[in-house]
């Protein structure tokens, strides 16, 4: 620790810049991740809407300090190259896929396998039980036809009914006849 007064004080200053100079440098570095990655999903007009923003990004670090101003042209360079040459047709962009994506399209994969073999099932349910119901309209149907045969035994027990009314009436009509006999 210093025991000057001078010196604690250019500690101070030292953290205070220290923290200023980190912070831009962060800045610096986002922007031209943002881009890569932006680059490198593909999404040509998303790095064309990030590249003037990552120059000026760029550019206040070097009026910041944080870097000198030939590495700045070269990087802003290499950015600019880089998306002209995809533009262009030159370079193709291979989308890169950690393990972690890899595993979660499998998983996703697998999921709608899953789904999709459940939803065949339950088709084939749906059907099964259609079908039965159809047997069973088909099994009322032919029970109905075979009750139509019983039913004409019916009809002739109407017949029986009635043959007893026409006794009814042949009696009658003999007991008409002997009441004229009886005067």
């Amino acid at each position: 620790m210093p025991n000057i007064k001078s010196a604690k004080k250019r500690v101070l200053i030292t953290k205070k810049k220290n923290a200023i100079n980190r912070s831009d440098r962060s800045k610096v570095n986002n922007a031209i991740k943002a881009f890569n990655k932006a680059i490198d999903s593909a999404n040509i007009e998303e790095a064309e809407r990030l590249l003037p923003i990552t120059v000026s990004v760029i550019d206040k670090g070097v009026t910041a300090g944080i870097m000198h101003k030939n590495a700045a042209a070269n990087k802003k360079s290499a950015l600019s190259k880089r998306l002209s040459d995809i533009k262009s047709g030159k370079v193709t962009v291979v989308v890169k896929k950690d393990n972690k994506t890899i595993a979660a399209e499998k998983a996703r994969a697998a999921k709608e396998a899953r789904e999709a073999a459940r939803a065949e099932f339950r088709a084939k349910q749906l059907e099964k039980e259609a079908d039965k119901a159809e047997q069973k309209k088909k099994k009322a149907v032919k029970e109905k036809a075979d009750e139509k045969p019983a039913k004409a035994p019916k009809a002739e027990k109407t017949e029986k009914t009635e043959k007893p009314a026409k006794k009814n009436v042949k009696k009658a009509a003999q007991e008409a006849a002997e009441e004229p006999k009886a005067e």
